[in-house]
């Protein structure tokens, strides 16, 4: 899927996802100097996502997403205009995005006629509990943009309706876009890196991806209590559990889980692995309650 004349040029890292280290397992990292997001240390024998699956992961999240398209004012002054309402990734690893018909990208895609047109999909993924540092990650999708029509509107207005049965489902008001991706880049809580195209098209998203939202504010509003004891898990830093005023779930994967704790404007995230990668919701469970029994044991 390479063409000359990639349309992103080196990429630069994300404002706000600096470079502070932190620790993983069951040990406290360094805190932050409150300016940017805690940072994993580089070992080797740290079980983590590739870049590839985290974009992959963004990319079919929630996560807000905006379309750039060069010489295409960006500001219009209708609410959303740039940002597609749903989206999802074919088998092929093109990404189908649903914009409204009268949207500066559809209007953009269809007088191209047949020409490349770039565009970047840029993706800010926000914490959905409140903690400082909010942005977790950036991350982008450079490509050609061309409208789905023919046989192929049907197939993937089915995708759409798959990943997103509560719709809006495509009609005469909504235009079917396929972004065929030419790379992408990701800057997260892992860190940065780039993803071909055919990286990001094998990638399998995080199985928990859809479901992490809405775990993590369960946990941060029915189990503050249980997250904070997992203070017992990180060594020197017991001692200094009640030093710190809150203790936040921050991201969720089928690795483990991260959490944030705060004082005083200061921060630092520890990351607790399970034993194994979980495949599903009922896993991760079993092991969050393994989790927080380990905890309460010590």
């Amino acid at each position: 899927m390479f063409r000359p004349g990639s349309p992103l040029p080196g990429a630069g890292s994300a404002r706000g996802a600096g470079g502070t280290e932190e620790d993983h397992g069951t040990a406290g990292g360094a805190e932050g100097a409150g300016r940017s997001q805690p940072r994993p240390e580089e070992e080797s024998d740290v079980r983590r996502p590739g870049a590839a699956e985290r974009l992959r992961t963004l990319v079919e999240s929630n996560a807000s997403a905006a379309l750039v398209i060069p010489g295409v004012e960006p500001h219009d002054p209708s609410p959303g205009q740039g940002a597609p309402e749903t989206r999802a990734v074919t088998r092929g690893g093109d990404v189908v995005l649903l914009v409204p018909a009268d949207s500066p990208a559809a209007r953009a895609a269809a007088h191209a006629r047949g020409d490349d047109l770039v565009a970047v999909m840029e993706i800010t993924d926000v914490a959905p509990v409140a903690v400082p540092h909010r942005i977790r990650g950036r991350a982008r999708l450079a490509g050609w943009l061309t409208p789905v029509a023919g046989r192929d509107r049907a197939a993937c207005a089915r995708l759409l309706t798959e990943r997103h049965p509560a719709g809006p489902f495509p009609g005469p008001s909504w235009t079917l876009l396929r972004l065929e991706v030419g790379e992408g880049w990701v800057d997260d809580l892992w860190g940065e890196g780039p993803v071909e195209p055919d990286e990001f098209a094998a990638a399998p998203p995080d199985p928990l991806a859809r479901h992490e939202a809405g775990l993590l504010q369960h946990l941060a509003a029915a189990h503050g209590d249980l997250v904070h004891g997992l203070c017992s898990l990180l060594g020197e830093r017991e001692r200094a559990c009640g030093a710190w005023e809150r203790v936040v779930p921050v991201a969720l994967d089928r690795f483990g889980l991260r959490v944030r704790f705060c004082a005083d404007g200061r921060s630092f995230d520890a990351r607790f692995d399970f034993p194994r990668p979980v495949r599903d919701v009922a896993g991760l469970r079993r092991a969050v309650h393994a989790l927080f029994d380990a905890a309460s044991a010590g």
